[in-house]
C-alpha cells in the first residue's frame, strides 16, 4: 500500500507539472490565495474585542490584588459561610440564615437582561476598547496601503509568480504570531505584517488572472469566482473564529489556519515555480499616470466606501452588541454570518450578470444598498434583529466589488497599455483605505457620539457617492487603440477594445459590437 500511496502522489504532482499552464489552476491558487488572506482576516473580529477586554480586566485584578496585598489583611469578614450545614453567620450576631433562603433578585428586577452573567463588568472601559481594537484592524490595511504601490511595478518587473508565493510566507508567519501573542503589542505587528503578505497575494494574484484571462466577460467571471474565495473567507472567518474561541481557546483557529497556508504554499511552488523571473512583454504605464485618470479614480472609490462600511462595523458591531445585548463570545462571530454568506451569492451572481446588465448600474445599486442597509443596523434589539441589515450590507458590496475589479482591467485595456499590476495595486490600495479609514475613524467616532450615529454617516457617505458611477457608464477610449493582452506570439485568441466596438485578434476578424455599458 506504501509504494501504490507513493506512486498516486508521483503521478498527482506530475500532472500538476504538466497542467502548470492552465488558467484554471491560476484561478484555483488565487482564489485559496484570498481565502486564507480573508480568513486570516476576519477570524480575528469576534477574538480580538473579547480577548482584550480579559487581557486588561485580568491585569486590572492582578494590579487590585497586589495593591490589597501591600495594604494587609482586611479587619474583619462581613460574613462567614459554613460548609458543614450551608449557612451563613454574621459576626457580632447570633441571627444564622440558610444559604438556600436567599433569592437572588431576577433580571427584569435588576434591569439587566436575561444573559446578564455575559455582560461585561464595566461599560467605560468596554468603550475605551473601542479606540484600540479600532487601530489594531486598521494596522493591517495601512501597511497594505503603504506598500501596494511598490508591489504593483514590482510585478510587471519580474513577474506574478514570485510576489504570490511571498505573500504566502509572509502570512504564514503572520498567522503563527497571532497563535502564541499573548500582548497588544505583538498581536499589533502580526496584523501589520498580514498586510505585507496580503498586498503581494492579492495585487499579483489579480494582475495575473487580468493577464491570462483576456476576453472582458471571461475576465468578469474569473475575477468573480476568485473573489468568491475572498467572500468564503469571509464567509467562515468570523463563526469560525467565534466557536474555536469559545470552545477550543484562541491558539487553535490560527494554528489550523497555518496548516491550510502550507498546503498553499505547497500547490505554489510544484504550479507556479516562483523561483523563475518572467518579466511583462511590455512597459506598463506608471502608476501616476493611472491615479490620474478619472474613470479609474471612480471605480477606486466605489471599492473603497463600498467597503468601509463592513470595516467600520467590524471593530464596533461586536462591542456594541457585548454593550447592548449582553451577547456571548460565539455570537459575537454569528452576527456576521448574513453578511458572509450574502457577500459570496453576490459576487457568485454578480461575477457574469454585471457583465449584461452594465457595471456601473451594478455599481450605483450596490452602493445605495450598503448605504440603506447600514443605517438599519442600530434599529436591531437581538441578534436575529441584526440578520436582515447584514445580508444586505454583504450582498451589495459583494455587487460592488464583483463589477469594479473587471471594470480596472477593462479601463486599462481601453485607455491605456494592457498591464494589470499597477491598476490592480490601485484597486488593493482603494480597498485598503477603505479597512484602514475605516476601523480607526468609526472605533473614534463610536466611542465619542456612539455606534447609531456613526453607521448614519456612513450610510449617508454611500448613498451621496453612489451617483458618481453613472461616469463609468461609456468611458471614452483611445482611438484606434489595439490592446495587447497577450504576447504576439501566443495563438490564443485575445479581444481588442476601441470607442466603436469590440473585434477578435486572431483568425476571426469579423467584428462583434458589445455594449459594455
Amino acid at each position: 500500500m506504501g509504494r501504490l500511496d507513493a506512486l498516486r502522489q508521483l503521478n498527482l504532482i506530475k500532472w500538476l507539472r504538466e497542467e502548470r499552464q492552465s488558467r484554471k489552476l491560476s484561478l484555483f491558487i488565487v482564489f485559496v490565495a484570498l481565502l486564507l488572506d480573508n480568513m486570516l482576516l476576519t477570524v480575528v473580529v469576534p477574538i480580538i474585542p473579547s480577548y482584550l477586554y480579559n487581557l486588561d480586566e485580568s491585569t486590572d485584578v492582578t494590579v487590585k490584588n497586589n495593591t490589597l496585598s501591600q495594604q494587609g489583611p482586611p479587619a474583619a469578614f462581613h460574613s462567614i459561610v459554613s460548609l458543614y450545614d450551608n449557612t451563613i453567620r454574621s459576626p457580632g450576631s447570633n441571627a444564622t440564615v440558610r444559604a438556600t433562603d436567599v433569592v437572588p433578585s431576577p433580571p427584569a428586577a435588576t434591569g439587566l437582561p436575561d444573559n446578564s452573567s455575559e455582560c461585561p463588568q464595566s461599560t467605560s472601559k468596554l468603550l475605551d476598547e473601542n479606540v484600540k481594537v479600532g487601530m489594531l484592524f486598521a494596522s493591517k490595511a495601512t501597511v497594505q496601503l503603504i506598500t501596494n504601490p511598490f508591489i504593483g511595478p514590482l510585478t510587471n518587473r519580474i513577474g506574478y509568480q514570485l510576489p504570490i508565493f511571498a505573500g504566502f510566507c509572509i502570512m504564514f508567519v503572520s498567522t503563527i504570531m497571532f497563535a502564541f501573542s499573548s500582548s497588544y503589542t505583538l498581536l499589533f505587528l502580526a496584523r501589520s505584517m498580514q498586510g505585507v503578505g496580503s498586498s503581494c497575494s492579492s495585487v499579483a494574484g489579480m494582475g495575473m488572472l487580468a493577464s491570462v484571462y483576456t476576453d472582458d466577460e471571461e475576465r468578469g467571471h474569473a475575477i468573480g469566482i476568485a473573489l468568491g474565495g475572498l467572500a468564503m473567507g469571509v464567509l467562515v472567518g468570523p463563526p469560525f473564529g467565534s466557536v474555536m474561541y469559545e470552545f477550543v481557546g484562541k491558539t487553535a483557529p490560527f494554528l489550523i489556519l497555518a496548516f491550510l497556508a502550507l498546503f498553499d504554499g505547497a500547490l505554489q511552488l510544484i504550479v507556479l515555480q516562483p523561483t523563475k523571473v518572467e518579466p511583462e512583454s511590455q512597459k506598463g504605464t506608471p502608476l501616476l499616470t493611472l491615479m490620474k485618470d478619472p474613470y479609474i479614480i471612480i471605480a477606486a472609490g466605489a471599492i473603497c466606501f463600498g467597503n468601509m462600511a463592513i470595516a467600520m462595523l467590524e471593530p464596533t458591531l461586536p462591542i456594541w452588541m457585548m454593550e447592548t445585548m449582553c451577547a456571548r463570545k460565539w455570537q459575537l462571530g454569528v452576527a456576521f454570518l448574513p453578511a458572509s454568506i450574502s457577500y459570496l451569492i453576490g459576487t457568485y451572481i454578480f461575477g457574469t450578470l454585471a457583465h449584461k446588465m452594465g457595471r456601473w448600474l451594478c455599481a450605483l445599486i450596490g452602493i445605495t444598498v450598503v448605504g440603506i442597509s447600514v443605517i438599519c443596523v442600530p434599529l436591531a434589539k437581538d441578534i436575529y434583529g441584526l440578520i436582515v441589515p447584514n445580508f444586505g450590507v454583504g450582498f451589495a458590496i459583494g455587487m460592488v466589488d464583483s463589477s469594479m475589479m473587471p471594470i480596472m482591467g477593462y479601463l486599462v485595456d481601453l485607455r491605456h497599455v494592457s498591464v494589470y499590476g499597477s491598476v490592480y495595486a490601485i484597486a488593493d490600495v482603494a480597498f485598503c483605505m477603505g479597512f484602514a479609514l475605516g476601523p480607526s475613524i468609526g472605533g473614534a467616532i463610536a466611542e465619542s457620539i456612539g455606534f447609531p450615529w456613526l453607521m448614519t454617516i456612513i450610510g449617508i457617505v454611500d448613498i451621496s457617492f453612489a451617483p458618481l458611477c453613472l461616469f463609468l457608464r461609456n468611458p471614452p477610449g483611445q482611438e484606434e487603440k489595439i490592446a495587447i493582452l497577450m504576447d504576439t506570439n501566443c495563438s490564443m485568441k485575445t479581444r481588442s477594445y476601441s470607442t466603436q466596438g469590440t473585434y477578435y485578434q486572431g483568425e476571426n476578424m469579423d467584428p462583434e459590437y458589445d455594449d459594455y455599458d
